[in-house]
């Protein structure tokens, strides 16, 4: 969608300049109207003193107006203008400056904000009931489809208004932030299992995902977030974990998991350390033995390499037949 915003190109004057005018004008007009009057106690043609009052006047509502077009803006901060109802773009030089106080003005804020979703309940792509949650960073980017695209006003506050409630529009525009991520979330984490399930260990997960789920989140937020000239700095999951109904079902799947790959490693190694062995005592000479004694050498050292407990050692006092 195209941006419609552009930067404020009406007049702009100093704001300092303009308080010495604001400052004088109340002064001349004071002075008009005291020397109109005299002018009417005196022979002089009777419009000259007319004339010297409507100056008097006129210059008494003209300082009274620069006095509501004075503007102040802090870095990372804009002013929306319109005049009577019409867009006339966004100002965003920083200081103090003055401009025509017909200008119907709003402040926004563009500065970063962080908000901390809290953990939500979601299926993933095999359907277990999983927490989680993120932390993003946001902004705002376009201030004409933050004020005029979505219905941010009515957010604000109860009477439909903001005027120069940055408050209440930031908050308005926070809530629909809160709700889009909610809603990405949700389609991101169906995409993916929490994990692998020692099924399909190339798979992308959201356990083992990292970055890849977070730049994808981002871009869905980002998508959705465009509407409303919002933009996504950074989206982190930091919160990830299975649902409480199955979280003890689940834990016991892990340790049975990590028991059989412990197992594993151990069988692999015995054996290793099996054939080291029979190979030393063949290629040394040691002791030469028959298939049958190869198998109970194997069959102990077997056991006594993949137990859990140190085995007793017996000594055997016997001779073997070679």
């Amino acid at each position: 969608m195209e941006s419609k915003e552009f930067n404020f190109k009406g007049v702009t004057l100093n704001g300092f300049l303009m308080v010495f005018v604001s400052m004088l004008l109340p002064v001349l007009s004071v002075w008009s109207i005291y020397k109109s009057i005299v002018l009417f106690n005196l022979d002089v043609p009777t419009w000259q003193p007319t004339c010297l009052l409507i100056l008097g006047f006129l210059l008494g509502v003209c300082s009274l107006l620069a006095l509501c077009g004075f503007l102040m803006l802090e870095p990372n901060t804009a002013r929306v203008t319109t005049w009577f109802g019409k867009y006339s773009g966004t100002f965003t030089r920083t200081g103090f400056h003055w401009i025509n106080p017909f200008y119907s003005t709003k402040k926004v804020s563009m500065r970063a904000r962080n908000l901390d979703v809290e953990p939500i309940k979601v299926n993933d792509k095999v359907g277990n009931p999983v927490m989680i949650g993120l932390v993003l960073v946001w902004r705002l980017k376009d201030t004409y489809k933050a004020l005029f695209e979505v219905d941010s006003q009515t957010m604000a506050s109860g009477d439909g208004t903001i005027g120069g409630n940055t408050k209440g529009l930031m908050h308005a525009l926070e809530a629909f932030v809160s709700v889009q991520s909610d809603a990405a979330l949700r389609q991101v984490a169906g995409q993916y299992a929490y994990d692998d399930n020692d099924e399909n260990t190339s798979e992308l997960t959201l356990r083992s995902g990292g970055e890849e789920i977070n730049d994808e989140l981002e871009a869905k937020l980002n998508e959705r977030l465009a509407m409303a000239g919002i933009e996504i700095v950074e989206a982190r999951i930091n919160y990830l974990a299975y649902a409480p109904e199955i979280a003890a079902v689940m834990l016991r799947r892990q340790q049975a998991s990590a028991i059989i790959t412990a197992r594993e490693k151990i069988v692999e190694g015995a054996v290793s350390m099996v054939k080291m062995a029979l190979d030393r005592l063949s290629s040394d000479g040691i002791v030469e033995l028959d298939e049958d004694k190869k198998a109970s050498m194997v069959s102990n050292l077997l056991v006594v390499l993949c137990a859990d407990e140190s085995a007793q050692p017996v000594v055997n006092t016997g001779t073997l037949n070679m």
